[in-house]
């Protein structure tokens, strides 16, 4: 059995996201379990965005062998609760596999679950985490991490992405992919890919200069010059200059890198592909200028990248 651990004022999504991925499941597989919510007081718990969710009390939890604790705007609250904290300590003493959504985490860190441990939650929460659990090693650019029984998980979404590992890793890739594409998802991000969008970044990604970003996206190998941006926005070379920073935020050649790192750090991380190969697809052509652009990027090369996203992937396969 699976419980979710709501509270008032929980994130929707953080529950009925993941929930939604164990019903799929089940559908596939009969060895799927079933799922329940259990909250401090059974009954209508209040969600931030004023819809309830039934919960059943603590005890109901008796049979639980995973727990999901959902994040949301009552997460401080739930962290002063000592009932609460009590709970996550006295499931996790049995054994029970725990995992939190998005800033689900600081219940698990104040419930002393991840002293020692990785673990991430959502990037806008990262420095006050840090500062509240230093006995923590937080790593806020992931999706998921898993460490021995304990995942967490980034914002609101990627709490279906660690639901679908948790279907790989107990049932198989095969129920995982069918539940995915019965949900009509991508079939599972890796733990290891960026929470971050380059043009979700910029100030109006979907402005003035978002098809032409987009277009930038498809065709970062073409030669992409101020001269040639300008040209094909229709727009003197100055005055798309101007323009675009104004619009965006941001310089058309830092738009352009940033687009070429990101799609860059997405395929060293997700595939086997030479470097030199990945440089050259992306319009860096040279590895050692995609190297730098790395290291300003994320303080990394490529090559550390790579490894990092491969052991967070080995951690969230091993059973």
């Amino acid at each position: 059995m699976i419980g979710f651990l709501i509270f008032p004022e929980f994130q929707l999504l953080d529950a009925a996201g993941p929930i939604s991925v164990f019903e799929i499941a089940r559908r596939h597989t009969p060895d799927a379990p079933r799922v329940i919510t259990v909250a401090t007081k059974a009954g209508a718990v209040r969600s931030s965005s004023g819809i309830e969710m039934l919960a059943r009390n603590l005890r109901s939890a008796s049979a639980v062998t995973t727990l999901f604790v959902a994040g949301g705007e009552g997460v401080e609250a739930a962290a002063r609760c000592r009932t609460t904290i009590a709970f996550i300590q006295r499931l996790a003493s049995r054994g029970v596999r725990i995992a939190s959504v998005c800033n689900g985490a600081y219940l698990l860190a104040q419930a002393g679950l991840l002293d020692g441990r990785c673990a991430t939650t959502h990037w806008s929460c990262t420095r006050d985490f840090i500062g509240r659990y230093p006995k923590v090693r937080l790593e806020p650019d992931q999706i998921f991490i898993r460490d021995d029984q304990v995942w967490t998980s980034a914002g609101i979404t990627a709490g279906i992405d660690l639901a679908l590992a948790m279907i790989a890793q107990d049932h198989g890739e095969e129920i995982s992919q069918a539940t995915a594409r019965q949900l009509v998802l991508y079939h599972r991000r890796s733990g290891g890919q960026s929470q971050f969008s380059t043009l979700l970044e910029l100030k109006t990604p979907n402005g003035r200069f978002g098809s032409l970003l987009s277009w930038v996206r498809e065709n970062l190998d073409a030669h992409l010059t101020v001269e040639a941006l300008a040209e094909r926005a229709g727009l003197s070379t100055r005055h798309f200059v101007r323009s675009f920073i104004a619009e965006t935020g941001s310089t058309p050649t830092k738009a352009v890198e940033r687009l070429r790192v990101e799609v860059a750090r997405e395929r060293v991380q997700s595939s086997g592909e030479a470097i030199e190969r990945v440089a050259q697809s992306t319009g860096f052509r040279d590895p050692e200028r995609m190297r730098r652009a790395f290291i300003r990027a994320f303080g990394q090369p490529p090559q550390s990248l790579r490894r990092s996203a491969r052991s967070a992937g080995e951690a969230a396969g091993r059973i």
